[in-house]
């Protein structure tokens, strides 16, 4: 069975939404530095508004949503005494 050809268009994508890495890192495989990917899923509603406060806000929904969640684990480092 051939091996598909990459996706050039997505690997690009990628390496645009990735931070600055150094040359052991690329997007072309599975590393991405220390970050990790998680999947979520939203209902249609909860997606439409996600997307308009980020177009409000001229960012992309999954920046909103990343900065979202990095002020949460921040607030509960906060909450526990870390």
């Amino acid at each position: 069975m051939e091996e598909p050809l990459p996706d050039e268009e997505l690997e690009s994508y990628l390496a645009a939404l990735a931070p600055e890495t150094t040359a052991a890192e690329t997007t072309a495989g599975t590393s991405f530095g220390n970050a990790q990917v998680y999947q979520l899923r939203l209902q249609l509603m909860a997606n439409e508004q996600l997307k308009e406060l980020a177009a409000e806000r001229q960012t992309s929904p999954q920046a909103l949503a990343t900065e979202w969640v990095m002020q949460r684990l921040e607030w509960e480092a906060r909450q526990r005494g870390f």
